[in-house]
C-alpha cells in the first residue's frame, strides 16, 4: 500500500478559504450580506426542485429573520411581526420564478431572469408592505451611500442597486455551474464584466459631476415596466424552447440488448402506451421508463443500509457536487487530481463498454478515456437525475437506469469496464455486489472499487450535520472489501490514497 496523492495546491486552499470566509462575513455584515446572500439563494434554489427549494430557502431566510420578526413583534405589535414575516416570503419569490423560467435553458441570458423578476417582485411588495418593512428589507437600502453603483440609483432609482445585485448573483452561479471554465464562459462573462464597468463608470461620473442629484420616480417606475417586460418575454422564450426529451428506448437497440430483469434474468423488450415507455420480460414482468431512465428497484421494497442511505442521497442529491467541490477545494485538491488518482487504474479503450455502479451525478465519466459507450446505475432517483443534467452541461451521452447494485439489470460479460465508487462501504451485501460485478464482466477485466476509509467518515461524516445521524452509533467500522474478492480473482492490490481518507481496491477476472 501507498499514498500516490500530490501535495495540496496551497494557491487553491488559500483562494477556497478566502472565498468562504466572504461568504461568512455576509452573515455579520448586511452590506456584504446582501450580495453574498443573494448568491447563495440562486445557487440553492437551483440544486433542487422548484418548489422545494422555494419552502426550503424560505424556511432558511424565516430562522435567520427570527431576531427581525421578535423586534417588530416587541415595538409594533403582531400586526409588524406578520408583515416583516410576509416580506421574508416575498423575498424568495423572485428566486422561485427565475428557477421555474430558467430550467430548460440555463444559458447565460436567463441569468437576466433573477433580476428582472426581482425588480418586478420589488415593485410588487412596496404596494402591499408598510414603507418601514420594505426598507429594512431592501437590497439597495443594505448599500453604503458612498458607492458609485449607488449613484446611478438617481437617473433609474434606488432599483439599479437590486438589479445589480441579482445579476452578479445568477451569473456568479452560471459561471460556478460552468466550473469556470475559460472557454465556457469567456464571451458572457466579459458582456457581464463590461455592463458593471459602464455603469459603475457612469456612476462615478455623476457623482463627481453632480453632488446631489435627486431622486427620478418617473425613471424609477419606467424602469420597473421595462423590466416587467422583459421577465415576461424571456421567461416565456425559454419555456417555450424545446425541453431536454428524455430517450426513447424503443430506439436503444444495442442497450436494449444487454439489460435483463435483475429477479429472473429475462431478456426485455419496449413497450410504449401513449407516449410512457416500458420494459416487460418475457415471463411478464413490467419495469416502468422514468424521465428516460428504466427503474428496477421499488423503493418500498429497499430494506437495511440500502434504504437507510438511499434516503440521504435523496436529500442531499442537488447539492452533492458542490459540497465535493468546496471540501476537495479546502484541502488544496483539485477535481480532476481527485478522480484521476483512483480512475488511472481503470483500462479503456475507444468503443469500450463501460459500467460504473453507484454513478451518483456522472462526475467520474468526465474523466474517462473518450469514445467509451457509458453506463450508469443507481440507487437513488434524485441522484441520477442530477446525473442526467451533469451529462447535457458535459455534452456526453450515457444509459442510466434505476437499479441495486446487488442485483444488476444487465446480462452476463456485458461490459469491457466495470467500476464502483462510492457507496459499497454501506451495502446491505457486498459480496454480492462484487459478485454482480464480476458477472457482468468480460473476462480479463479489471475491476475497481474505491470508497472511503474509516478515517475520513469519522474526521467528516460522523461531524457534518446533515450526514452524522447516518453514520454514528455505527456496528462495524468501514474496512476495505479486499476479503469479499473471491480467490480465484487475480492481481488483487489495494491502495491507500488521501493520506489515508479513501481507498482503491482492484483487481482482474480471470480470462478464459
Amino acid at each position: 500500500m501507498n499514498d500516490s496523492d500530490t501535495a495540496p495546491n496551497r494557491r487553491l486552499q488559500f483562494t477556497a478559504f478566502l472565498i468562504v470566509g466572504i461568504f461568512l462575513l455576509g452573515f455579520v455584515f448586511a452590506s456584504l450580506g446582501a450580495w453574498t446572500g443573494a448568491v447563495l439563494g440562486a445557487w440553492f434554489v437551483g440544486t433542487q426542485k422548484p418548489w422545494r427549494g422555494f419552502w426550503l430557502l424560505a424556511g432558511i431566510n424565516l430562522v435567520l429573520s427570527l431576531f427581525s420578526i421578535w423586534r417588530a413583534f416587541e415595538q409594533a405589535g403582531v400586526a409588524s411581526a406578520g408583515w416583516t414575516l410576509l416580506a421574508v416570503l416575498i423575498g424568495v419569490v423572485p428566486f422561485l420564478l427565475y428557477r421555474l423560467a430558467s430550467q430548460r435553458s440555463p444559458t447565460f441570458l436567463s441569468t437576466l431572469l433573477l433580476p428582472l423578476w426581482g425588480i418586478v417582485i420589488q415593485a410588487l411588495s412596496e404596494l402591499l408592505l408598510p414603507a418601514a418593512v420594505i426598507n429594512s428589507h431592501s437590497l439597495a437600502h443594505t448599500q453604503p451611500a458612498f458607492l458609485p453603483l449607488v449613484r446611478f440609483d438617481a437617473i433609474l432609482g434606488t432599483r439599479a442597486t437590486s438589479f445589480f445585485i441579482f445579476w452578479f448573483a445568477a451569473a456568479i452561479v452560471w459561471m460556478w455551474n460552468q466550473e469556470f471554465r475559460a472557454q465556457s464562459i469567456a464571451v458572457d462573462a466579459s458582456i457581464f464584466g463590461l455592463a458593471c464597468l459602464a455603469t459603475i463608470g457612469y456612476g462615478v461620473v455623476l457623482q463627481t459631476v453632480h453632488a446631489a442629484l435627486p431622486e427620478a420616480p418617473a425613471a424609477n417606475h419606467a424602469f420597473v415596466w421595462i423590466c416587467l417586460a422583459g421577465a415576461l418575454v424571456l421567461s416565456l422564450w425559454n419555456l417555450a424552447s424545446p425541453d431536454a426529451r428524455p430517450p426513447v428506448w424503443a430506439n436503444k437497440t444495442a442497450a436494449l440488448a444487454l439489460l435483463r430483469s435483475p429477479y429472473t434474468g429475462d431478456t426485455l423488450k419496449v413497450e410504449s402506451q401513449d407516449a410512457d415507455e416500458s420494459l416487460v420480460s418475457t415471463s411478464g414482468e413490467r419495469f416502468p421508463i422514468l424521465n428516460g431512465i428504466p427503474v428496477f428497484v421499488q423503493r418500498e421494497k429497499l430494506t437495511g443500509s440500502n434504504e437507510k442511505y438511499n434516503r440521504l442521497y435523496e436529500s442531499i442529491g442537488g447539492i452533492y457536487d458542490d459540497f465535493q467541490r468546496v471540501w476537495l477545494a479546502l484541502h488544496g485538491l483539485r477535481r480532476s487530481q481527485h478522480f484521476r488518482g483512483y480512475l488511472r487504474w481503470l483500462e479503456i479503450k475507444p468503443g469500450d463498454r463501460v459500467l460504473e455502479t453507484s454513478v451518483g451525478t456522472g462526475l467520474n465519466f468526465q474523466y474517462l478515456q473518450p469514445g467509451a459507450r457509458l453506463f450508469g446505475l443507481d440507487l437513488s432517483a434524485e441522484m441520477l437525475a442530477n446525473c442526467q443534467v451533469n451529462l447535457r452541461r458535459w455534452t456526453l451521452d450515457a444509459d442510466l437506469v434505476l437499479g441495486n447494485a446487488e442485483e444488476l439489470p444487465f446480462a452476463d460479460e456485458s461490459f469491457d469496464c466495470v467500476f464502483h465508487v462510492g457507496g459499497i462501504n454501506f451495502f446491505n451485501d457486498r459480496a454480492k455486489a462484487i459478485r454482480e460485478m464480476i458477472r457482468v464482466a468480460k473476462p480479463g477485466t479489471r475491476i475497481l472499487i474505491a470508497d472511503e476509509t474509516e478515517k475520513h467518515v469519522k474526521d467528516v461524516y460522523e461531524r457534518v450535520p446533515v450526514t452524522s445521524r447516518y453514520f454514528k452509533h455505527r456496528q462495524e467500522a468501514v474496512a476495505a472489501p479486499i476479503d469479499l474478492v473471491p480467490a480465484e480473482m487475480r492481481e488483487i492490490n489495494l491502495e491507500i490514497l488521501r493520506d489515508g481518507s479513501f481507498y482503491a481496491l482492484t483487481f482482474r477476472k480471470p480470462p478464459r
